[in-house]
């Protein structure tokens, strides 16, 4: 799994071999949860295989704000970085093959590689980008219909469309299950 990031990490061969061993595979079958609401996370999780989703219960209606596919890495940042109760539920939808390190092995590579641009760089870009995929999803929320979440989500990331089970796919664009169904049928309709 890790070999074919090695290239992108200025690290000795030493270093990798410790940093990599940090790390422990599981497999899991779908629908296992990860991480539980209100639990404070102590994993970091990247995806050698399969998909993962983050959601919140929002009055007993599940809310998806987010995906994960093989080679990314998954966690409730919030709760990682700060050690507060995660206010997202981290659960596959595949099976899948994980690799997991915990937040005291994670504080110590970050604590030596921080003094490595490159690789603090790396770590911060990662953060960000979780942060700017859940701010673009948001504002789609205020200004675009269902029907335009569901266009840009088959032009910007059309795995989702091609591996999420569609009540998943409804809970991610804010919609009933019966209302995506309409907005397909619409779309076909239109070709």
């Amino acid at each position: 799994m890790f070999t074919k990031f090695r290239n992108k990490f200025p690290i000795s061969d030493e270093r990798w071999i410790e940093y990599t061993s940090y790390f422990n595979r599981i497999e899991a079958p779908a629908k296992t949860t990860l991480l539980e609401e209100g639990e404070v996370s102590k994993k970091l999780f990247i995806i050698e295989k399969g998909c993962i989703r983050v959601w919140f219960n929002n009055n007993g209606k599940d809310l998806t704000t987010q995906f994960f596919f093989e080679n990314q890495s998954v966690a409730s940042i919030e709760s990682f970085i700060k050690q507060f109760p995660s206010p997202v539920v981290i659960e596959t939808i595949e099976p899948s093959v994980i690799w997991w390190i915990s937040k005291n092995d994670m504080d110590k590579i970050l604590e030596e590689v921080k003094e490595i641009p490159e690789l603090r760089d790396r770590f911060i870009d990662m953060i960000f980008q979780r942060t700017f995929d859940y701010i673009r999803h948001f504002v789609s929320f205020i200004k675009d219909s269902p029907t335009q979440r569901y266009l840009t989500l088959i032009e910007e990331k059309p795995q989702i469309i091609q591996r999420v089970p569609q009540h998943y796919l409804a809970s991610y664009l804010g919609v009933s299950t019966v209302h995506l169904s309409r907005i397909k049928s619409k779309l076909v309709h239109k070709k």
